[in-house]
């Protein structure tokens, strides 16, 4: 469970999740590469007075799947990102919401 050591949207948390999928991290060269090529880069999907993000749909689904079950065991047994997800929550966010907040 070393991915529990770096902090929400950590570069270097991402990089190892690609890793484990079997792709070269190394030619990734920002967070902004990284979340496009995972395809959870946000794309607007605002409507009227409702500003929102939606996720990418595209990219590599494994390493974007990766990235989910690390944040569903950091939810489960990380202290730090329970209490990001208790805050996020009373600040009116759903709790898919937070998941995407943590995921991009």
């Amino acid at each position: 469970m070393a991915a529990a050591t770096f902090a929400p949207g950590s570069l270097a948390r991402r990089h190892q999740a690609l890793s484990a999928e079997g792709d070269n991290p190394d030619r990734l060269r920002s967070e902004v590469a990284f979340s496009m090529l995972c395809g959870a880069s946000p794309i607007p999907a605002s409507s009227g007075k409702t500003v929102r993000h939606r996720l990418n749909r595209g990219g590599y689904r494994q390493a974007n799947a990766a990235l989910h079950r690390i944040v569903v065991v950091r939810l489960r047994y990380h202290q730090p990102t329970r209490d990001y997800m208790t805050t996020r929550l009373g600040q009116g966010k759903t709790k898919k919401e937070v998941i995407r907040c943590l995921i991009g």
